[in-house]
């Protein structure tokens, strides 16, 4: 995995979240640094920053749909219109399997859709799963 890469989570709940990062760090594989947004402005708020040493681009986003105030729905419509950002790969990470939803992500520019597992060793699956496609066989744009 490539260690310079960060991973934002704009994830509300402490235990999806803690669930995700127990199931990121699982196999003791993980120097991705890793940056919490609890809701959808203060991941705007974050994606506008300059970049920095302190402050890096996300190599991926992992997105919940359902946040307070500014839903996932409306964050990943504006990550997407954004030159900036638009070009980060949005993983929308959900327990919602509405058609309805699934449908208007992938509109709205998601690169991937799933559903968060209920137990918590399928989540681990899904999460390996995932960091291997992202960081070892997909090639991610280079940070600014």
């Amino acid at each position: 995995m490539q260690d310079d890469k960060l991973i934002l989570i704009v994830e509300d709940s402490d235990d999806d979240y803690y669930a995700t990062l127990r199931a990121f760090k699982k196999d003791g594989n993980l120097s991705n640094p890793l940056k919490r947004c609890e809701d959808g402005q203060e991941a705007l708020e974050y994606l506008n920053e300059p970049w920095s040493e302190e402050h890096l681009k996300p190599a991926i986003i992992l997105l919940d749909l359902n946040l307070p105030g500014l839903d996932g729905r409306h964050v990943l419509k504006k990550i997407k219109q954004d030159r900036r950002f638009s070009n980060i790969p949005v993983v929308v990470l959900t327990t919602s399997d509405d058609e309805k939803d699934i449908a208007e992500c992938y509109e709205l520019g998601a690169n991937t859709y799933i559903q968060k597992p209920v137990k918590l060793d399928s989540l681990f699956e899904a999460i390996q799963k995932l960091k291997d496609y992202w960081f070892q066989i997909a090639i991610l744009p280079k940070g600014d």
